[in-house]
């Protein structure tokens, strides 16, 4: 919290005094400009770390507290040691002092000649600048994978930061036959630093429109198209003094804020879109952005590494479950079909589907991957038989529902609420999360889906908190009014790189997320970062559909483990070829 405005300042003040007081006052303006062009014009608001105690907001602080937040200090201090990662020890200045992909390898420790199922293998990684220098400090964001083509296999494997320039992955063997090893710098450093700084700042980086409709005078309809935004903290409006139209959900608290019409009055407010990205970039912090720095496969040992059968069994039976773990890796990849580590998965037919949902009421709430979900789903359960009803709204902004009568199933799925990118729709259409559920009786019959991360990362991560912590209070009520309701958090996926969005600020937001509402009893975390890391589709943001047909088969594993026939997976070799087969 700043200190208030009348308490005396240490900063220089000019007075119409002697001459030298005035050429210091000069010379001080002359360094401030300096500065401020140093950086290339443009200031960023800091938004600090919570002080200890937690403080109510007042009108003149930009700083969040873990009080406004709704969360405890304990809660913010295990958050940010959750979200914790290393930067650069020093300024960096110049471009040839980033981790260059060019000159950044990767190594296997100890070669053998061949492997058995489960063993693992060691991988070093060797970061360099782009003067082939090894760099001292960590901080890099690496990703790693095994992988077959041939078999359309893949496993993931967890980079481990030694803070010196190095870096070693431990990789799973999990498939009988050939393997090779990838290492991919997602981005380097010193762009890490540079999104954390975004991340904790008040810059809106991304701009929405409001669309405004009603009568003039002369009964003649006025549009009017205005800019609006998101207003978070004391200083957080993008727009100062007597601008704006406010509108605060009395629930949630959140203040969405639009420039005031010419000529209409603010409860004209109709429709909502996304409108334009704005870079807060500099110009040394665009060269760091580049493509040829971003997401680059680094060289190393391109070996292959030959696996061979094992007699014990890989993988586990157990029943999937609430408040299940997620291991590293969590699963991995056989002819294209996900085998799941967390808990015994399993592959339905469209009968089989209808089966393990008959009954339901599936709520999926979100952003347009579970609206993938809902659209999987009305293709395949069961078979021709569900049906999507007309609500009279855009299919891709939803609200929407469809239902299947000989299994009495009823799928519904609807957007959260602004901040959304989502092209024009009616803004009554888009309600909170937290609200929504707190709308829903619950009951063995409901099964509540969410995910909440693609559209937050536009904007303070304390602003992130804040919504979370609103939809956890709505599970826990959820939870005690019905404790048999299925409640299920999907994580988000990898995705390409969007301006100032990265895979970093998404693992951010997913370990928020987990660490506020996954240790719920009676809470299901679907965590499918794994599954569309290591793919070997292109990463993005709507993964293909072998990717959504695996995690809705995960889902369903979930919502009725025992439905159906129990079967596993048996790998082994057919005609010389590497597949599965079930027994049950």
């Amino acid at each position: 919290m700043v200190t208030p405005s009348k308490k005396k300042s240490n900063a220089p003040v000019c007075r119409l005094r002697p001459k030298a007081v005035l050429q210091a006052c000069f010379l001080w303006t002359l360094f401030c400009l300096a500065l401020w062009a140093l950086n290339g014009g443009i200031h960023i608001k800091q938004i600090q770390p919570a002080r200890p105690k937690p403080v109510p907001q007042n009108n003149s602080s930009s700083i969040i507290s873990a009080f406004d937040m709704g969360i405890s200090d304990e809660e913010w201090g295990r958050l940010q040691k959750a979200i914790d990662w290393p930067i650069p020890d020093q300024e960096i200045s110049h471009l040839n002092q980033s981790t260059s992909p060019v000159h950044s390898t990767f190594s296997i420790v100890g070669l053998k000649e061949s492997y058995k199922v489960g063993e693992n293998i060691s991988v070093i990684i060797t970061a360099r600048d782009h003067n082939k220098n090894l760099k001292r400090y960590g901080g890099d964001f690496f990703k790693a994978k095994l992988f077959n083509a041939e078999l359309k296999a893949s496993v993931y494997g967890e980079v481990v930061d030694h803070r010196n320039g190095t870096y070693s992955v431990a990789l799973l063997l999990p498939w009988e036959g050939q393997a090779q090893v990838s290492v991919r710098l997602e981005h380097s450093s010193e762009v890490v630093q540079i999104l954390k700084k975004y991340r904790e700042s008040s810059f809106p980086r991304s701009h929405y429109n409001g669309y405004f409709e009603g009568l003039a005078l002369n009964k003649t309809t006025i549009h009017e198209v205005v800019e609006c935004n998101l207003k978070w903290g004391a200083d957080g409006s993008w727009m100062k003094g007597d601008c704006c139209c406010e509108y605060k959900d009395i629930r949630t608290g959140t203040v969405w804020q639009c420039e005031r019409p010419k000529e209409l009055s603010c409860d004209k407010l109709v429709h909502h879109s996304y409108e334009r990205l704005e870079s807060p970039l500099h110009i040394f912090e665009q060269q760091l952005f580049t493509k040829n720095l971003t997401n680059v496969a680094i060289s190393g040992d391109k070996k292959i590494i030959n696996v061979l059968p094992n007699t014990a069994p890989i993988g586990t039976l157990e029943k999937c479950r609430s408040g299940m773990t997620t291991p590293v890796p969590a699963g991995f990849y056989l002819n294209d079909v996900w085998k799941s580590f967390v808990c015994h998965t399993r592959q339905f037919s469209p009968a089989q589907m209808g089966n393990c949902l008959k009954n339901k009421i599936v709520y999926l709430m979100g952003d347009s991957t579970t609206r993938q979900w809902f659209e999987f789903l009305e293709r395949n359960v069961p078979g021709k038989c569900i049906k999507r009803m007309d609500l009279h709204t855009p299919p891709s902004g939803g609200p929407l529902m469809a239902v299947e009568l000989k299994y009495n199933i009823i799928i519904h799925w609807r957007p959260h609420g602004v901040p959304l990118r989502f092209s024009k729709m009616p803004i009554t259409d888009l309600h909170y999360i937290s609200n929504d559920i707190d709308e829903i009786a619950g009951g063995p019959h409901a099964v509540v889906v969410f995910t909440f991360f693609a559209h937050l990362v536009f904007h303070p991560i304390t602003f992130y908190v804040y919504e979370v912590a609103k939809i956890r209070q709505s599970v826990v009520a959820l939870l005690s009014r019905a404790p048999e309701t299925t409640v299920i958090i999907k994580s988000g996926n990898t995705e390409v790189h969007l301006h100032l969005t990265s895979n970093f600020s998404q693992h951010g937001t997913g370990e928020v997320l987990v660490n506020k509402i996954f240790y719920i009893d009676g809470v299901i975390f679907l965590d499918v970062w794994q599954m569309t890391s290591c793919h070997y589709l292109r990463e993005h943001i709507h993964p293909r559909p072998v990717i959504i047909a695996n995690e809705v088969n995960m889902f369903l594993s979930y919502v009725s483990p025992s439905c159906g026939l129990f079967n596993w997976i048996l790998f082994h070799k057919e005609n010389g070829k590497l597949t599965w087969s079930r027994e049950g």
